[in-house]
C-alpha cells in the first residue's frame, strides 16, 4: 500500500468540478484508492463519496491506494492535483 498527503489550495476545496477530475482519473486504476479526511475515508472512485466529505481550502487529505498499480495510480493523482492547482 501507498500514501500521500497533501493540502488543499483551491479556494473552492474540492468541489464538483476537480472531483469529477479526480475520480475520472482514478477510475482507470485497477488499485482500490481511498481519500481521507477528518477520519472519514471513502472510495476516491466515487463522486459521491468524495463530494460528501465537503473538503474545504486548507484541508490536509491523504489518498491511499493498493493493489497491481498503486504507486502509477498515486503518481497519477499528483500530478493531476498539481497540474489543476488543487494540492500541494
Amino acid at each position: 500500500m501507498m500514501e500521500r498527503s497533501f493540502t488543499i489550495i483551491d479556494e473552492a476545496g474540492i468541489h464538483a468540478r476537480p472531483a469529477s477530475i479526480l475520480v475520472q482519473t482514478v477510475s482507470k486504476f485497477s488499485a482500490d484508492v481511498n481519500l481521507e479526511f477528518k477520519g472519514k475515508k471513502v472510495n476516491l472512485k466515487s463522486i459521491l463519496g468524495v463530494m460528501s466529505l465537503g473538503i474545504p481550502e486548507g484541508a490536509e487529505i491523504n489518498i491511499s491506494a493498493s493493489g497491481e498499480d498503486e504507486a502509477e495510480a498515486i503518481q497519477t493523482i499528483t500530478e493531476v492535483l498539481k497540474k489543476e492547482k488543487l494540492a500541494k
